[in-house]
């Protein structure tokens, strides 16, 4: 069977094509700039060649039918007939409590799933438009929802509910969700294997590090606690989002700078985290490269990101029990051995010890880091949430 996955974002569709038998993805790429001047799509032919075809898109069913289109194409397509996509995989921000595992879509699902919007006003109405873009152009083909908060609805009630009025959260489900739990299952799952070891009885830290990034500490296979929380603002300090705040300082600065609530989530969101402590970028290689150069705007950044992670590390190392496994996924996770390494130093009282030699040229691949005599094994794991997505829509139409 081959099953098409789709991520779409208010401006954006990001798509892989797998073939089931194989696991192997035989098309993939991304529209960018959807309802923008220049949008385009960009796509990895088989040999690893990148190519650009741009096309007016004005909204999501243009770029989901330019995606068909290309998938079919006779120059660039992967497949000869849509009659051969068996089903659509999508990614879905916002699960609310509804939603604790993927599920197929319908129209009841659809209607929980949009309940959620005001919890994710960015991403759930673009994850909503995928959908429908879909049903129009092919409106027999079945489809499967797969939740970035499903995985972390396994949280006790005290991991996480705020410590406010209790009605609040009964009144407009203000509590702890979490994201990034598809990468979360994927890479806790994934570890396991790679290390040939049962998840029962083992304690595990997934650090999903890249320009968004949030941790989970996870028990028995099952997320006990995370840092992101309503929304991905609260946590680590990621490339333009604050992380954790005082919410007496937020108001303070709503106070002092005239800001209504848009203007402090933009603030938070947007101009905060890397980009707002350095100056320099967003982008933690651009962050590395000013640091070399003796910014110290970017130092003093790239030591506040670095110490939130191991701050959380420490803390989940105690909600555990302990920790058995430390693992680094996302695109700083898996590429900067810099971060790794500044992490896991002076750690060694927690029993993690890390081969510096190994560390140094692991990129992007599965690893494990640590030294033969580190009592915690740390282990580096690229992330396929694609693949997960695809994977459990399988399952569910097999089911």
């Amino acid at each position: 069977m081959k099953i098409l996955v789709l991520n779409c974002g208010s401006s954006s569709i990001k798509y892989k094509l797998f073939d089931m038998t194989t696991k192997e993805v035989i098309a993939q790429g991304g529209i960018e700039k959807i309802g923008l001047k220049d949008s385009f799509l960009k796509l990895t032919l088989p040999d690893g060649q990148k190519v650009v075809l741009e096309k007016d898109i004005p909204e999501h069913t243009v770029g989901v039918e330019f995606i068909l289109h290309t998938l079919v194409d006779q120059k660039y397509g992967a497949i000869r007939s849509l009659d051969e996509i068996g089903a659509v995989g999508h990614r879905m921000v916002h699960g609310g409590e509804r939603f604790s595992q993927s599920v197929v879509l319908n129209k009841e699902v659809l209607d929980a799933f949009a309940a959620c919007n005001d919890l994710a006003p960015l991403h759930n109405p673009a994850n909503l438009k995928g959908v429908n873009a879909v049903s129009a152009i092919l409106p027999n083909i079945p489809q499967v929802g797969v939740f970035d908060t499903a995985f972390h609805q396994t949280m006790p009630d005290y991991a996480y509910l705020y410590a406010i009025p209790y009605e609040l959260y009964e009144k407009y489900g203000v509590r702890r969700y979490g994201f990034h739990g598809t990468s979360h299952r994927y890479v806790s799952h994934r570890v396991c294997e790679f290390l040939n070891i049962d998840p029962a009885g083992k304690r595990i830290i997934t650090c999903h590090i890249g320009n968004g990034g949030s941790i989970a500490a996870i028990k028995d296979g099952k997320c006990i606690d995370t840092t992101m929380g309503l929304t991905p603002l609260e946590g680590l300090m990621m490339g333009t989002r604050s992380g954790d705040i005082d919410a007496g300082a937020v108001t303070f600065i709503m106070d002092k700078e005239g800001l209504n609530t848009t203007g402090v989530s933009n603030l938070l969101n947007k101009k905060s985290g890397v980009l707002g402590i350095s100056g320099v970028s967003s982008d933690m290689r651009e962050l590395l490269a000013a640091c070399e150069a003796g910014n110290e705007k970017a130092i003093l950044a790239e030591k506040m990101y670095y110490y939130r992670i191991k701050k959380y590390i420490g803390a989940y190392a105690a909600v555990l029990g302990g920790v058995d496994i430390l693992l680094f996924t996302g695109g700083v996770g898996e590429n900067q051995f810099e971060m790794r390494t500044a992490v896991c130093h002076d750690m060694e009282y927690m029993g993690i010890k890390i081969d510096e030699d190994i560390n140094l040229k692991t990129r992007s691949k599965e690893t494990i880091i640590s030294t033969p005599d580190s009592k915690v094994t740390v282990v580096v794991i690229p992330t396929d949430e694609e693949m997960l997505i695809a994977s459990d829509t399988m399952a569910l139409l097999k089911g």
